[in-house]
């Protein structure tokens, strides 16, 4: 479902640009309409540098996230955000289908998107992973503006398609909402039977562990799952074993411009690690997450 909206806005976007351009040449003014159209394709970016510098004056150390930083970081996520959302996501989200080689002993990765996404999200992940035979499966969730809970059930899937093929259990790498999918998934099917372990790990990229201030600008059920100090989010946590935080890896930044503020993306007793100068779609192009990955994919233990 997702594909289809990115769809239908890219061709929004594109009928805007020609429609001030007609309107452009037709009245005289062809630069004001060309102006027009470029401000239309430029949009994203606008407000992507509207979040990071209403991001700046909320902080009060400045030093953390000086202009420089700052004008970096926005032109690496604008750069993120228009690959995602102007391609992968709408166009290209069966391009690397799931790799899982029969009888592998190779260790799985398990790869979960967040809000307003789909498995094209993680293209060049499944690239890279897929060149160093590892096997993986890319999830698109659905509903797409559903409850969080109903994404338990195709990340079961995911798992038990990785385990059917002997290797050791996988690890799981979450984006933004994906992080909380997964907590979900742990309190419905998180019991391991004969205590045979089906998780090595669960590495968070974003996820909104303690909501975000952003869930208050969408009325979808699960973006109001991730309101700070929603009863959902409450819920989840009292459910939580105390133990379970030692199962994840939070990666945070403070240029973050969608979870936020920034330490909201940690769960209470995770192992946390900030990614400096990244915005939010910025944090899977960072070369850290990726290659922390490899590290638990070669981990010995189950």
């Amino acid at each position: 479902m997702n594909a289809q909206i990115q769809r239908a806005l890219m061709a929004c976007k594109l009928a805007l640009s020609l429609i001030a351009l007609l309107w452009g040449w037709n009245n005289g003014q062809g630069w004001l309409g060309l102006f027009a159209a470029v401000a239309v394709f430029c949009f994203s970016g606008l407000f992507i540098l509207l979040g990071l510098l209403v991001l700046r004056l909320g902080h009060g150390d400045g030093s953390r996230l000086r202009m420089t930083a700052l004008l970096g970081a926005w032109w690496r996520e604008w750069s993120a955000f228009e690959r995602v959302f102007s391609w992968q996501q709408p166009f290209a989200a069966r391009r690397y289908p799931d790799y899982l080689p029969a009888a592998s002993q190779a260790r799985g990765v398990l790869l979960v998107h967040g809000f307003t996404c789909n498995r094209g999200l993680w293209n060049g992940w499944m690239k890279r992973l897929r060149e160093q035979s590892t096997p993986f499966v890319a999830l698109t969730l659905e509903p797409a503006f559903g409850s969080i809970d109903a994404y338990a059930e195709p990340i079961e899937a995911g798992v038990q398609a990785l385990l059917r093929l002997g290797g050791p259990p996988p690890v799981i790498v979450a984006h933004s909402m994906g992080g909380l999918a997964v907590r979900a998934w742990l309190r419905r099917y998180g019991a391991e039977p004969g205590g045979a372990p089906r998780l090595a790990h669960v590495m968070t990229l974003g996820s909104p562990h303690q909501g975000t201030l952003m869930g208050r600008f969408s009325s979808a059920r699960n973006a109001r799952q991730m309101r700070i100090g929603n009863a959902w989010l409450a819920e989840l946590a009292r459910s939580e074993a105390p133990e379970l935080a030692a199962r994840f890896s939070c990666y945070f930044s403070y240029f973050d411009q969608v979870v936020c503020p920034a330490r909201t993306a940690i769960l209470a007793g995770a192992r946390e690690i900030e990614v400096p100068r990244s915005g939010h779609m910025g944090l899977l192009d960072h070369p850290r997450t990726f290659a922390d990955l490899q590290q638990w994919l070669a981990e010995k233990k189950p």
